[in-house]
Formats: C-alpha cells, structure tokens, sequence
C-alpha cells in the first residue's frame, strides 16, 4: 500500500511534536556554515511541506519531492496560503528526476528509512550527487538501529485527539533489520461518526556505516555525522543522525 494516504488528512496533527522551526535552524545553519546562503534546494520526502515552507521562508527557492499525492495536495494547500513559489514534483525518491542541478539537498523525519533496499539507497545518493552544483551540500537524517531494536521495535504507541486518534504497533526483525508499522486510524467525519482506516508502512534500520558506505560508493563525499539535530558526535545510543555529505564529481 502507498505510504500516508488516509493519514495525510491528519498528518500534521500527529507531527505537532516535530521541532519543525528548529531544525529548520538548524539546516540554514549547516547550509550556510558550506556556502549556501540562497539559491536552489530540494527537499526529498516532503510530505505536507512543512519543512519546505520553513526553508522557503527563509529566503531559499524550494522543490519539495515526495511519492504521495495525497501529502502533497496538503502541501499545495499550504502554498496557497503563504504565496511561496515552490515547485513540488510527485516523484520517488529513488527515482527523481529534476530539470537542472541545485545547491543543496535536505531530507529530514527519517525519509530515507523508507528506501528499504540498499541498492536503491544508493541509487539516490547517486541522483543526489547527479542533480547537486559542483560542491553542492546534501543534508539527510535517518533512524537508527538503535532506535528500532530498542525503542519502537516491538511497541504500542497510541494517541487520542479531539477529531482523531491513532494506534501505531511496532514490529522489528533483527535479521531482515525492517521495521513493520500497522497503523490504525480513527478519523471524524462530517457526521461526527468515526472512520476506520488501516495502513503498513516499513522502514529499514541501517548502521552509519552502512549508510557512509553507499554515500562513498554514489560518488557523493562524505562529509559528517551528528547525533540528530546537534553538533555532538554520534553515540551507540543516538536515535536519530543527521548526515552531511558533498558532491564529489559526475
């Protein structure tokens, strides 16, 4: 099933505990610290476009990539409503085509966990080395292993909102290293009745080496790695880490 389609309508109430704005500081921070203080960015699983607004709001011409529809109708939504002139494209991410090369490309909430096979992984890596200018600056954040062995694999989460409520069960397999979501969603209709809706997602856990590796073999150069949205290095019990790598070269 194609990821967030009846969840789309209520992903943003669900993502309210996301510190959009300062991670959104915190890549106009990396980006300008390796030269990109304007021009072209892209941004690969963008989802509702809450990341892409930020960025757009802070001066950058943003192209938001994402494989659902239903996400990026939200997103055009939120278009209309700021006037930024962002240029969103239905595409996978390991399959994304663009008309030329930008300056920089970001990809945040664990987009990349969804690739669930190394080759295409890699594959994207290739495209984003492909698709940045000379020198161009990738940023990406991923889950880590840690993360679901001890954190989500196998766990109930479940929340309750006026208009809608939600129980996510977690399964983790150590061996094939994929996390199963089973989502269940309870969404008010115009009648004050509930809808049931039911979708899987799957994510892969990968190591930082793994993921240095594939960026090594793409062409990209890799660059750093924090422990999530810090300057800190990452540690065995990092959650989330954020990446920096570099074109390297066609």
């Amino acid at each position: 099933m194609e990821a967030y389609t009846s969840f789309a309508e209520v992903y943003d109430t669900f993502m309210d505990n996301v510190p959009y704005e300062e991670w959104a500081d915190y890549l106009e921070e990396r980006l300008k610290e390796y030269g990109v203080k304007d021009g072209l960015v892209l941004e690969l699983g963008c989802g509702t476009g809450s990341m892409t607004e930020l960025l757009a709001e802070k001066g950058y011409d943003m192209i938001g990539v994402d494989n659902s529809e239903d996400m990026l109708e939200i997103a055009m939504e939120k278009r209309i409503e700021s006037g930024h002139d962002i240029l969103y494209l239905l595409q996978n991410m390991q399959e994304f085509e663009l008309y030329g090369t930008v300056k920089a490309v970001v990809s945040v909430c664990d987009s990349v966990n969804y690739i669930t096979e190394k080759a295409e992984l890699e594959e994207m890596f290739r495209l984003v080395n492909n698709y940045l200018d000379p020198q161009g600056i990738f940023i990406f954040d991923f889950n880590t292993e840690y993360k679901y062995r001890e954190i989500l694999g196998n766990q109930v989460i479940a929340e309750d909102r006026e208009e809608c409520s939600f129980i996510w069960e977690n399964y983790y397999d150590h061996t094939s290293m994929i996390n199963e979501y089973e989502l269940t969603l309870f969404v008010q209709e115009e009648d004050d009745l509930y809808r049931k809706y039911q979708e899987s997602h799957f994510q892969k856990a990968y190591t930082l080496r793994d993921i240095r590796s594939m960026i090594e073999a793409s062409g990209l150069k890799f660059v750093t790695a924090y422990d999530a949205y810090t300057q800190k290095a990452p540690m065995h019990n990092s959650e989330r880490i954020t990446v920096i790598a570099r074109e390297y070269g066609k």
